[in-house]
């Protein structure tokens, strides 16, 4: 076999130079066997909140997002409705757009399946010119599950039967029949090349999985009988076959651009690809070796995360222990659920959803922390005129241990929140925020301005106002930093300190002293200072 398009050559040639300026993020497109739980929401925010950050930065973002919608666990899942399967597909993808609309994962667009049968085509029609697609026939175990092959060290076969089960718990079942086939082995040291960049994968605990995995490389079944799986695009030069779902999948992100179309390059390759780790063969094994089939270059970075779990147990509709997103934001709002998953997961780790922490975590720090501090600075005795004091008037007042250490913080937080966010490291950055919000809490208990407000002598009250407006700076900051993460009630926030839409990007996490920036002392006009309501117990 003989390649037409070294992969090494079109990388040179097809490298993108807009890699400074547009930046393409996506999450996976979500099964429609079953409506979205709280781990497809988690993905859906960690993109969002991946893609705001970029914004910020003054990047050009494009986030897409959509559904998958073909493959047998669909048909399966339709077949027990009363609908075709193109209207149960449409129901439930319906129910997918909703979740990140609600949820404000401001995506730029939202792809469907049927959309991209030509990028489809055209995709395998290239893989297939390149000599990468051969017919053959396939014999093993089928993890009906996932939708793929497992190799049989990995099944517990069930005695005189042609079923078995994975470790998971996952039903396998014996397949013995024809299929167009992609000759993944070949690409075996071309990806251990890849995966050398220690950069490609984070965090680094899945780089090393995939790198093990690599051992056991074998060539890829990527179609089914139409007679077994007729819900799926039907392979170019042969109807009595359909696309394999997954390769069928990835080709999404590759539709979400405009390809076939040369516009595509625009935005290609993906910055970052966010993935949960049940789905990282896929896109660290099949993926790549795909694109370079193709003659594309790779992605930039896949961002993989664990599992939410309810009790330990991965959420699975087939466990039944499944949370809805749409159940669980009406207690506890749409931002303070993304604030939770944002702020409690570690990436290399799996993650525990419990609603009394959920409560706790709310409780303690968005209405304690930041509401309490907001309700400080327009108290009616300590600011009766609800006046925004400007910082960079009053920097050289605070003398104490407590105002000089708030300042520090609040100094350094922009700088330090960016480097966890471009480590992905969310749950940091929220702590970082909330140490110094702590901080100026202390900050403002220490000088009691409900005592300097009494007093009519102006040392006093150039103290008191120069301790409301570094609370006052703090909150700003803090909004800025925190907006990725909740989006919606950051804007609130800035918006009730009158910051202006131009200066909400990164930059404007510097401090006002620090900038020499003008900012002309306002006041408050809106009457409603309540941020952050507390979780009652239910």
């Amino acid at each position: 076999m003989t390649r037409t398009q070294p992969w090494t050559y079109a990388k040179k040639r097809n490298f993108s130079d807009h890699v400074n300026k547009n930046i393409y993020i996506t999450t996976p497109i979500f099964y429609v066997n079953a409506g979205p739980h709280i781990g497809h929401l988690y993905t859906a925010i960690l993109a969002d909140a991946i893609a705001r950050f970029n914004t910020m930065l003054g990047h050009s973002v494009l986030l897409c997002t959509g559904t998958d919608e073909h493959g047998t666990k669909v048909q399966k899942a339709a077949n027990n409705t009363n609908l075709s399967i193109f209207q149960y597909c449409t129901q439930v993808s319906h129910q997918f757009q909703e979740m990140c609309d609600i949820f404000h994962v401001h995506y730029s667009k939202f792809i469907r399946k049927k959309q991209h049968q030509e990028a489809v085509s055209h995709f395998w029609n290239c893989l297939e010119k390149n000599g990468y697609i051969y017919r053959g026939k396939y014999s093993g175990w089928y993890n009906v599950s996932e939708e793929a092959f497992v190799p049989d060290k990995d099944v517990v076969k069930i005695v005189n039967s042609n079923q078995g089960y994975t470790e998971s718990g996952d039903l396998v079942e014996w397949m013995d029949e024809e299929s167009y086939k992609f000759r993944l082995s070949s690409f075996k040291d071309e990806l251990k090349s890849w995966l050398k960049n220690e950069n490609v994968i984070e965090p680094a605990v899945y780089r090393n999985i995939l790198i093990q995995w690599l051992d056991d490389l074998q060539d890829l079944s990527i179609s089914r009988p139409s007679k077994r799986v007729s819900w799926a695009i039907p392979t170019p030069s042969d109807k009595s076959h359909t696309v394999y779902v997954w390769l069928d999948a990835l080709v999404n992100y590759l539709t979400s651009v405009g390809y076939p179309d040369d516009s595509f390059k625009q935005f290609w390759p993906p910055t970052v690809q966010v993935i949960g780790k049940d789905i990282l063969k896929f896109h660290g094994i099949y993926w790549p070796a795909f694109l370079m089939a193709a003659g594309l270059e790779l992605p930039r970075k896949l961002v993989c995360h664990g599992h939410w779990a309810v009790k330990d147990k991965k959420m699975s509709k087939s466990k039944g222990n499944v949370t809805s997103p749409f159940d669980v934001m009406r207690t506890y709002t749409q931002d303070g659920l993304r604030y939770f998953l944002l702020r409690q997961a570690v990436l290399d780790t799996d993650a525990n959803y419990n609603e009394l922490k959920i409560q706790k975590i709310l409780n303690s720090e968005l209405a304690n922390v930041i509401g309490n501090l907001v309700n400080r600075c327009f108290g009616g005795n300590i600011n009766p005129d609800r006046i925004i004091y400007n910082f960079a008037e009053y920097k050289n007042i605070l003398k104490s241990e407590i105002a000089l250490k708030n300042i520090k913080a609040l100094e350094e937080l922009g700088d330090n929140a960016k480097m966890c966010y471009e480590k992905y490291n969310f749950y940091h950055a929220v702590d970082i925020v909330m140490n110094m919000l702590r901080t100026s809490n202390q900050m403002f208990q220490y000088y009691e301005p409900w005592n300097l407000c009494k007093s009519k002598d102006l040392d006093s009250v150039k103290q008191l106002e120069a301790v409301v407006s570094l609370a006052l700076e703090s909150l700003r900051i803090a909004g800025l930093v925190l907006y990725p993460i909740i989006p919606n009630s950051a804007s609130k926030l800035l918006d009730f300190l009158q910051i202006p839409k131009g200066n909400r990007t990164w930059e404007d996490t510097k401090p006002i002293h620090l900038t020499n920036a003008s900012n002309e002392t306002k006041h408050v006009l809106s009457e409603n200072i309540l941020f952050f309501r507390r979780i009652k117990n239910y």
